[in-house]
């Protein structure tokens, strides 16, 4: 597979986790009233609104001639979840720590 053809996805998997994950999270967290999750509540909960984003990250598997690019969203999209819970990716840490700093 090109570069080309896999941008649009590299784009969207890297903005997801925190554009989505991040701010559906903090917004979980807020209405709840808690204000100082731990880190690790914090990542559990990106990942958990990340999974609900699965019919999506499905919607080409199955089609003649998307093999090769629904693989490459699978593992990509595991790849970032297991960013997110070793604490790796750096954007969802930047709005954890916002969160408890401001939130």
């Amino acid at each position: 597979m090109r570069d080309d053809q896999r941008f649009e996805i590299e784009r969207a998997l890297d903005l997801l986790p925190h554009v989505v994950g991040s701010s559906w999270t903090t917004i979980w967290f807020r209405m709840n009233g808690t204000k100082h999750p731990t880190r690790e509540e914090y990542r559990k909960k990106v990942v958990e609104y990340l999974e609900l984003l699965e019919p999506l990250f499905e919607s080409l598997s199955g089609k003649e001639g998307f093999q090769e690019i629904s693989e490459y969203i699978q593992r990509r999209k595991n790849n970032e979840i297991e960013k997110i819970t070793n604490g790796l990716n750096k954007e969802v840490e930047k709005r954890y720590d916002r969160y408890v700093d401001y939130g």
